[in-house]
């Protein structure tokens, strides 16, 4: 079904590429700092959720659409980065409503995590180099000489979500011993607030550029 070769190949270029800092790995952390653990599992889980529906877009071509049409990635890169900056205005709005600190209490974020799952699969969906991605890299480890190139591309697109999850959780789990140490101090809450929302915006403008 898929080359012995081209497979670990694809694990081993793809979990290189899981492992590297970058705005998938920067959200993850930001909301870890801001809502917890959970809130951070539940974008490891939106990530991948995005993953399936980009392996989709693939199979049925839509992504080949978007690199076949300026026009269409602009607008798509565009949608992504007014989301990302939209998240960051909104955390740091929540964190200047909160004026007055809570001494000696762990840190219990208020905020509700449940959309959390959406936001992570929708930054995912609304990143044009993430479709450019599974039409540029994962190809180059089909064998034409196999099976149906459909199923096999289905195949690897599947996996990459299944192999970077674990990687994401990692992430998650440094990132919220990071944040509990600073939330031991009646102020860091807000500010750990208000710098996930500038990591959302740097986002944002780093997805444009």
């Amino acid at each position: 079904m898929l080359n012995p070769d081209s497979l670990l190949s694809f694990i081993i270029a793809s979990t290189i590429i899981a492992v590297a800092p970058g705005p998938s790995n920067a959200f993850l952390m930001a909301q870890t700092f801001t809502n917890g653990r959970t809130a951070g599992m539940q974008s490891a889980l939106g990530f991948a959720m995005g993953g399936v529906i980009h392996t989709v877009f693939a199979v049925v071509g839509l992504s080949a659409l978007l690199k076949a049409s300026p026009i269409a990635y602009s607008t798509v890169q565009y949608l992504g980065a007014a989301y990302l900056c939209y998240l960051g205005i909104m955390t740091i709005k929540s964190s200047l409503q909160h004026h007055e600190p809570v001494k000696n209490k762990p840190h219990v974020s208020t905020k509700k995590t449940g959309n959390v799952f959406f936001q992570a699969m929708m930054t995912e969906v609304l990143n044009p180099k993430v479709a450019l991605f599974f039409i540029a890299f994962i190809p180059q480890f089909v064998d034409p000489s196999l099976s149906s190139t459909t199923l096999q591309l289905t195949i690897l697109g599947l996996l990459y979500p299944i192999m970077a999850f674990p990687i994401d959780c990692a992430y998650i789990y440094a990132g919220d011993k990071i944040a509990n140490y600073f939330r031991k101090h009646p102020q860091a809450p807000l500010w750990i607030d208000r710098v996930s929302g500038l990591i959302f915006i740097a986002l944002a403008i780093n997805l444009l550029l």
